[in-house]
């Protein structure tokens, strides 16, 4: 059936001599390209290998030559058609790219290359990276896409990090996580936005299905900051009732939030605060796993219950002769103390909010952890910024949309 579409398509694209009115069209230069011949060319179509003949012309001042059917088909300098470039847009934003050959042949018939899949995937998710690098730029000038009034009970907005693989030529300068040696990954910065409307049975949150849509980058927090604005605004930020941002205890986070989410509760995630307090009991206690665990008893219901000052107290009156060790404990203390307001759990609970950033640690691993972080990978950021843009658009389900405008430009 595809050896007899591609017969099929390839007569419907045999074209004859233009008409008299049809034999000079306008160049690029500015000047008049007039029809030369008829030629040749060969495209992979979603049917298979089509052959076309269409009208050249040549520009006699430029020598510049056209094939104005190309550009209608969407095929000019091109070696497949655009629902093709489709298809290996998604197959390569979903697995690594030589994996993606397969999945084409077996279930389109197309035989297409790695090298193919890699190049049209990081070519159409640098163009949605594009537009949305544009949306993000028009929201700095305060230029907000319009939104219609919502009823959004609660709006979360969740940030955190993940690195990502890269060359060496990407980590020039940069300090490794080892003292004395580069660094091998750059840093995504990934948001998710999500929507609860209401509670189960016992008053826990529930996420409302399908409500999450992600954006990320290896950017700076600046740049980023602006970007999970502008995702923020487009979901109905304001016309949330309530808005929250959840996240671990970095300060960049913080500082965003306060910087474009003014007003909006500030939770950080409590299962790693925990993690704070199981780090320390391992300092105390590193060989005592007895200890350890009592040790936690008490300090995670003073956690648990928002009594932070108490907690505080209690690190700061810990002694000890290691240096290293009193240092580390100032530091969790310090840790503790600057979150207080955001770790106020009972309160935040009796309102029916999440107090965990499960989402967008879950998103790092499902958007960006297990396609670009497979055994082997080494990414430029240009690549990896275009696969992450490609991959959010699509878990975001608005590559349909992208795809239709895309077309007609």
């Amino acid at each position: 059936m595809h050896q007899a579409g591609a017969t099929a398509l390839t007569q419907l694209l045999q074209f004859e001599l233009p008409d008299v009115d049809l034999l000079t069209v306008p160049c690029s230069c500015g000047h008049t390209a007039h029809f030369k011949e008829l030629r040749t060319k060969t495209f992979l179509s979603v049917v298979g290998p089509v052959q076309i003949r269409r009208p050249y012309y040549l520009c006699s001042h430029c020598s510049k030559g056209q094939h104005p059917i190309d550009l209608e088909l969407g095929i000019a300098n091109l070696e497949s058609s655009p629902g093709v470039r489709r298809m290996e847009a998604i197959v390569g934003s979903n697995a690594p790219f030589g994996r993606g050959c397969e999945p084409l042949k077996v279930l389109a018939g197309l035989e297409v290359t790695a090298k193919a899949i890699e190049r049209t995937a990081e070519t159409i998710g640098a163009d949605v990276a594009r537009r949305q690098q544009q949306e993000v730029a028009r929201a700095k000038q305060l230029i907000l896409p319009a939104v219609s009034k919502q009823n959004i009970p609660i709006l979360y907005v969740l940030m955190d990090g993940t690195g990502v693989p890269v060359v060496p030529a990407e980590t020039q300068g940069r300090a490794g996580k080892i003292e004395g040696q580069r660094a091998h990954t750059r840093e995504c910065k990934l948001g998710c936005v999500f929507i609860q409307t209401t509670v189960d049975d016992r008053g826990r949150p529930i996420r409302d299905p399908d409500s999450t849509t992600y954006t990320g980058a290896i950017e700076t927090a600046e740049e980023f900051g602006l970007r999970i604005y502008t995702e923020a605004w487009r979901r109905g930020w304001e016309w949330a009732t309530l808005r929250v941002v959840i996240a671990d205890g970095a300060i960049w986070i913080w500082n965003l939030a306060d910087t474009h989410f003014p007003g909006a509760i500030q939770i950080v995630d409590l299962y790693h605060a925990r993690q704070h307090l199981w780090a320390i009991a391992a300092l105390l206690f590193p060989n005592d796993s007895t200890q350890q665990e009592r040790w936690m008893i008490s300090s995670q219901h003073l956690l648990d219950n928002g009594q932070i000052e108490r907690l505080v107290n209690r690190l700061r009156k810990i002694e000890s002769d290691n240096a290293e060790v009193v240092q580390k404990l100032s530091l969790e203390a310090e840790y503790f103390e600057r979150n207080a307001p955001r770790m106020r759990y009972p309160e935040f609970r009796k309102r029916g909010l999440f107090v965990g950033s499960g989402v967008v640690e879950a998103g790092c691993k499902t958007v960006i952890a297990s396609r670009l972080k497979c055994s082997g990978m080494f990414w430029t950021v240009a690549a990896a910024n275009a696969i992450i843009a490609l991959r959010c658009c699509l878990f975001n389900g608005r590559f349909e949309s992208y795809w239709e405008l895309a077309s007609a430009a």
